[in-house]
């Protein structure tokens, strides 16, 4: 456990669970995903380019957006798919 900025409360580091990879991503999951993405996550805030964040980056938004957007661990693993494989 490690102290916040502030000192106040104490801060928790929480293991987040990494999106299943797929043995195979197919255009049409892609096209899922880049569906999925502009629906639901634009909703609330400005949609952000697949190349702003590494995959790696890209676990814990999509990890922790996932409740707040009330979506399926099918579409979190279709958008996560979109995200990263534009990056290859």
């Amino acid at each position: 456990m490690m102290q916040s900025a502030k000192g106040d409360a104490p801060v928790v580091a929480v293991p987040l669970e990494v999106p299943e990879e797929k043995a195979e991503v197919t255009a049409e999951v892609l096209a899922e995903g880049k569906n999925l993405y502009g629906t639901n996550c634009a909703k609330c805030h400005k949609l952000y380019d697949a190349k702003s964040f590494t995959a790696e980056e890209w676990t814990p938004i999509v990890m922790r957006m996932q409740k707040k957007a009330r979506i399926s661990d099918e579409q979190r693993e279709k958008i996560y798919a979109y995200l990263t494989t534009t990056q290859m």
